[in-house]
């Protein structure tokens, strides 16, 4: 099946200019797909204090819950004209492509392989985190899950990093403080993490990668999990590298792309491909 209206795409819009400065891990895996399957679409982007009601208004209901039962409106969406289709999750919208369009651009993005990575840690996210649901795909949606898990773990190390729109900046960071359900008198800069508490994070990032690496290194010919053939899995711990080029110091990220033989540094340039944003 070929589309010949572009599908619409909505990400979260950052600082201006707001294509050279989105970092959000879940829209980028959907912009990665769409890139890897060639399809033709065009990109609208929402202020983050727009996103529910923009998500309402298009008919799409929140696909995760806060802890207390509230509705977690955020984006991906797209928006299929060629079969009058919304869908509203990452996951859910990489199945979506495949199922629509299974031979298109880059072909299969769920070729089968055993994606055995876990992540455990001891304190429960705040944030609610994707899913694993009943899937045609359940190897994938469970290392999505992990995957989700193992890089929020670390996302503070990119709090600093992350750039506002200065016309919205304060709305935002208090929607974040809110989100992470701390006291009230809580400021976006006190989730500032540095000095030993910082080394030691990057640590256990860098242990955290040194885990996910063994999956990497079961075909050597790389940078891929299934050596040259790039797949799904792939672009979700890719969606995550961009988000934190986007957002480390630039020595971080060296450090990072250095590490582990400088395997996840060629995995982020070897996406670089389907990263272009439209």
């Amino acid at each position: 099946m070929s589309t010949s209206s572009p599908i619409v795409f909505y990400d979260i819009a950052t600082c201006p200019p707001v294509g050279k400065t989105c970092f959000s891990p879940n829209p980028w895996k959907t912009r990665l797909a769409l890139n890897f399957k060639g399809l033709p679409y065009s990109t609208t982007w929402v202020p983050l204090p727009d996103i529910a009601k923009v998500r309402s208004s298009l008919k799409v209901p929140p696909c995760r819950k806060f802890a207390d039962g509230s509705d977690f409106f955020t984006l991906p969406i797209v928006e299929d004209p060629a079969t009058d289709s919304s869908v509203g999750d990452s996951f859910d919208i990489a199945v979506y492509l495949q199922n629509i369009y299974p031979t298109s651009g880059a072909g299969d993005l769920f070729p089968p392989q055993t994606l055995d990575y876990v992540f455990t840690h001891e304190s429960p996210f705040l944030v609610p985190l994707s899913e694993c649901r009943e899937s045609q795909f359940s190897e994938y949606a469970k290392f999505n899950m992990n995957i989700d898990a193992a890089f929020t773990a670390h996302v503070q190390l990119a709090v600093q990093g992350f750039q506002f729109d200065p016309a919205t900046a304060e709305t935002v960071k208090a929607e974040f403080v809110r989100r992470a359900g701390v006291p009230s008198i809580t400021r976006w800069e006190d989730f500032a993490i540095v000095g030993e508490a910082r080394e030691k994070m990057k640590l256990s990032l860098r242990n955290m990668l040194g885990n996910l690496a063994t999956l990497f290194l079961r075909d050597t010919s790389g940078p891929f999990l299934l050596g040259t053939t790039a797949s799904y899995a792939d672009l979700i711990v890719g969606a995550w590298l961009r988000m934190m080029r986007a957002t480390l110091p630039g020595s971080e990220w060296a450090e990072v792309t250095s590490w582990h033989a400088g395997l996840f540094g060629r995995l982020h340039d070897a996406l670089e491909v389907y990263a272009e944003v439209k």
